[in-house]
């Protein structure tokens, strides 16, 4: 169908007709309409457009409600790590900061006192022994391969250094945490058998039970855990500058290891 809306009968040079009434609403007719004329006349349940347009009210309504109730909803919580992916960050950021620096300060050296040692019953070499270091949770078990050089006598209330911060495990059975610092000769300083000479490094007299040891100049705050110690190789970086000089004081690069109570020897 083509609507001209009057344009043909403008060009024919008739009067404009009238536009025809416009008969379109929102409502629907309830019966069958069969005529224009009919349409035209038709009569419209005000109840039923009044119910409908109520019902469209009520939808749009409901529509608003759910978009803005959706629109409300509260941001999402952000989850927590696993514990387990929690202590992994955290053994990685532990493994960065002992990386930065490796030196006697990430060790935890303590003065100790055994106060108990026995041979061990399995293994030739090793004393075992209780070593108190001042601490809660009592003495310290630590072996030590130490009966070529000492008796046992030698040892039961000997004050040592104790290298602290290393993890506990079994020697021939016995559980172990920590070791005794002691000293070894040269190869020139051996006896006529080709033996070395062993000592423990002592601490001066009034050294405190407990006491941390320090290396002035290497004050670089907590020492390594002991995770650390193992996986960075603490161990070998840091012994090979561990010596004790001509008048028998323990060094590190050359600086005395020191208590409270003076140099240890």
């Amino acid at each position: 169908h083509f609507y001209d809306d009057g344009l043909t009968t403008f060009l024919a040079g008739e009067p404009p007709q009238e536009p025809p009434e416009e008969l379109r609403t929102d409502q629907f007719p309830q019966t069958i309409v069969e005529s224009w004329e009919e349409l035209r006349d038709y009569k419209y349940d005000t109840n039923v457009a009044t119910a409908t347009a109520t019902a469209t009210v009520n939808k749009n309504g409901d529509e608003a409600k759910t978009e803005e109730a959706s629109s409300a909803k509260k941001p999402k919580k952000t989850k927590s790590p696993p514990p387990a992916a929690a202590d992994a960050a955290a053994d990685t950021t532990e493994e960065g900061d002992a990386a930065a620096v490796i030196d006697i300060s990430k060790l935890d050296i303590r003065v100790g006192q055994i106060t108990k040692a026995w041979e061990h019953p399995e293994a030739d070499k090793l004393f075992c022994e209780e070593i108190d270091l001042g601490e809660e949770g009592g003495p310290r078990q630590i072996a030590s391969g130490l009966k070529a050089y000492y008796s046992v006598d030698d040892l039961v209330g000997r004050k040592v250094l104790v290298l602290a911060n290393l993890k506990a495990r079994k020697l021939v059975g016995f559980p172990s945490h920590g070791m005794v610092l002691c000293a070894a000769s040269n190869d020139d300083d051996d006896d006529v058998n080709g033996n070395k000479k062993v000592q423990f490094i002592d601490p001066p007299e009034g050294a405190k039970v407990g006491e941390r040891v320090m290396v002035e100049g290497y004050d670089n705050g907590e020492p390594a855990t002991e995770n650390q110690v193992i996986k960075k190789k603490m161990l070998e970086a840091i012994f090979p500058d561990l010596r004790t000089n001509g008048d028998g004081v323990a060094t590190y690069k050359g600086v005395p290891l020191t208590t409270s109570a003076g140099p240890c020897r």
